[in-house]
């Protein structure tokens, strides 16, 4: 069995990882069947990102109850269970629609393909993180690229799908693809064998002319969740993700309305956002390999509180979409740098079970977000009023990461005075 993990090449196990996060990544493209759902169903806007919310909110929450499960069972076998859930999920929001039931579409795409979304989303990150010691940020920055690259490939194919099917048959369609596609790459997946290192890394040690940065501490989930560092980066992901998938999830109404684009000129647009949520994973992942996480995240929240501020009073077409596309860079460099960050602060004896947790925030930042820019929408008009209150969140957030920072360096203060 060990033979078997070390004849894996790690960046293949790399693109299994962002294979299957492209798959799961195209629940961003949600906002692509808003329109066209409200139109065929004459429902609400905010009945039917209600859809999206919850997808999110059991991506956290199994996320977070099958952390364990993930670490005791390997990436394999929880990523083959995860395109499962999700490709049915997919297809029986489908089926969903033919019946006209808001409940069975909460059922299949929330529930079902929200459990798939959590399992598939933690899987390969913190398999990704033993795999690549040298290089965390980048690492997972890979994987959950993927996820923030899906809309681009899923935004453009959903329109064209339902213009030439029909909305029932677009969903079928894409869900035999996504379980096809995850499933085939779940098989790849494996955890490196223990105390693995890359040869290129153990010489550089050897020869004194690299050193691995060791981590803060080395904790359970249990023993992570009784620090304050714990849930300092429980609310500075909630804030980062209440913010950004508030505007994601009604991404093409906004961009129509705003800047009176067409509809297909919008599911692009959309597909650009997906390009800039991803290089933002990766970009930003790998700068805090150099500047490290917590510089990183206080340049995400103090830049954020200046986009969000301009952005309702912004009349240029042009300028409205670089505040946009930037604060999908933030958004998504905040959900590539946590895992790394996790393992930072806590050691990667139970990173995946950790993360889970920690994306619980995901989850309640799905109902959050969505629900308050659509409520917001529903009953004054416009989404001016609900950006500024995001800016509000962000000096908080600012805040937190700052306070957090310092935490950190009094305890390797400590940790050096007592070595």
């Amino acid at each position: 069995m060990q033979k078997e993990v070390i004849q894996k090449n790690r960046w293949l196990i790399a693109l299994s990882g962002v294979c299957i996060h492209i798959c799961i990544g195209s629940v961003y493209a949600w906002s692509i069947y808003t329109k066209p759902i409200q139109a065929e169903m004459n429902w609400t806007l905010t009945e039917v990102t209600t859809a999206f919310s919850v997808a999110i909110f059991f991506l956290g929450l199994s996320a977070a109850v099958m952390g364990r499960f993930v670490e005791a069972t390997g990436p394999r076998v929880s990523a083959s269970i995860a395109a499962v859930l999700f490709g049915l999920g997919t297809i029986g929001a489908g089926v969903a629609i033919l019946l006209e039931s808001k409940a069975a579409l909460y059922l299949t795409y929330g529930v079902l393909g929200g459990c798939g979304l959590g399992i598939g989303y933690i899987a390969p990150v913190s398999t990704l993180v033993k795999w690549f010691p040298d290089r965390r940020g980048m690492a997972t920055g890979m994987a959950i690229m993927g996820f923030g690259f899906a809309s681009a490939i899923s935004g453009p194919a959903i329109k064209l799908l339902i213009d030439v099917t029909s909305i029932p048959v677009t969903f079928f369609i894409l869900g035999s693809i996504y379980f096809i596609v995850m499933f085939s790459a779940a098989r790849y997946l494996a955890p490196p064998p223990e105390g693995y290192m890359p040869k290129r890394l153990k010489q550089a040690i050897q020869e004194h002319t690299k050193k691995i940065k060791k981590d803060l501490s080395d904790l359970t989930r249990e023993e992570a969740i009784k620090t304050g560092r714990f849930y300092g980066l429980w609310f500075m992901l909630f804030i980062n993700v209440t913010c950004g998938i508030a505007v994601i999830g009604v991404a093409s109404p906004l961009l129509q309305e705003t800047t009176g684009i067409t509809a297909l000129a919008a599911a692009s647009a959309v597909g650009v956002m997906g390009i800039f949520n991803g290089i933002g994973r990766i970009v930003w992942a790998s700068i805090s390999d150099y500047f490290t996480r917590p510089v990183v995240y206080v340049i995400f929240f103090a830049t954020q509180i200046v986009a969000f501020y301009l952005l309702p009073t912004t009349t240029s077409i042009i300028l409205f979409q670089i505040l946009i596309f930037y604060i999908m860079s933030c958004y998504g460099g905040g959900f590539s740098s946590i895992p790394a960050y996790i393992g930072d602060i806590f050691g990667i004896k139970q990173l995946g079970a950790i993360h889970g947790y920690i994306l619980t925030a995901w989850a309640m930042a799905g109902l959050v977000g969505p629900m308050i820019i659509a409520y917001i929408k529903d009953t004054t008009g416009n989404y001016g009023n609900t950006l500024y209150v995001f800016v509000g969140f962000f000096i908080v957030a600012l805040i937190i990461s700052v306070a957090i920072m310092f935490n950190i360096k009094n305890i390797r203060k400590k940790n050096a005075a007592s070595d």
